[in-house]
């Protein structure tokens, strides 16, 4: 089974949290949906050999500890002290090092030393730091899309919708049935959920 995900290329910790959109549960519920979902974010996490239910658990509590943090800082309030514990010591668990290596050339890519399932949270718990201190953390938005709960970091502060294609064009089409009056259609051509 492959899983459309409904929102890639954000902030990597916002890609995280948007792997929960309504109507559709956990989509990185099991080894499976996570692996598929590690794979449309390649190149921005290192490769996982083989993903199991360590990898499952260690990353649902990183995306745990970082809705209640990001909506936090959003508001301009102090993150819960549990969500800081929990991306800290996910941090911790795996601490990065640059190797230098020679290869085409001198490289010193970064190096952790831990279990995959440690560093996979380590690396995304990082993602979540960088996400949280960054100035335009408050630019964060949730769409307006009816239903829809994914988060982006909108390029235009235009942008209302997580994908104007699917979000946008379901408010659009319920606002056309709107002003022409036509009872019951304000849901018609929604579609599938997102």
């Amino acid at each position: 089974m492959t899983v459309n995900f409904p929102l890639i290329g954000e902030p990597l910790a916002l890609d995280l949290l948007n792997t929960r959109p309504v109507g559709a549960g956990d989509l990185i519920a099991g080894p499976v949906g996570l692996g598929e979902w590690l794979a449309a974010q390649a190149g921005r996490v290192a490769p996982v050999d083989g993903v199991g239910a360590a990898e499952v658990a260690a990353v649902h509590a990183v995306r745990e500890a970082a809705g209640p943090a990001l909506a936090a800082v959003r508001r301009g309030e102090r993150p819960p002290a549990g969500a800081l514990r929990a991306l800290n010591a996910a941090m911790a668990a795996a601490p990065a090092h640059r190797e230098l290596v020679w290869g085409e050339g001198l490289a010193a890519p970064e190096r952790r030393a831990a279990a995959p399932a440690l560093r996979l949270a380590a690396e995304l718990a990082e993602a979540v730091a960088e996400l949280l201190t960054d100035p335009r953390v408050g630019e964060v938005r949730e769409c307006e899309g009816a239903d829809c709960v994914l988060l982006f970091l909108p390029a235009n502060p235009r942008r209302r919708w997580c994908v104007a294609s699917a979000c946008g064009n379901r408010a659009r089409v319920a606002r056309y049935y709107a002003r022409h009056g036509k009872p019951g259609q304000a849901d018609a051509g929604t579609g599938a959920g997102v």
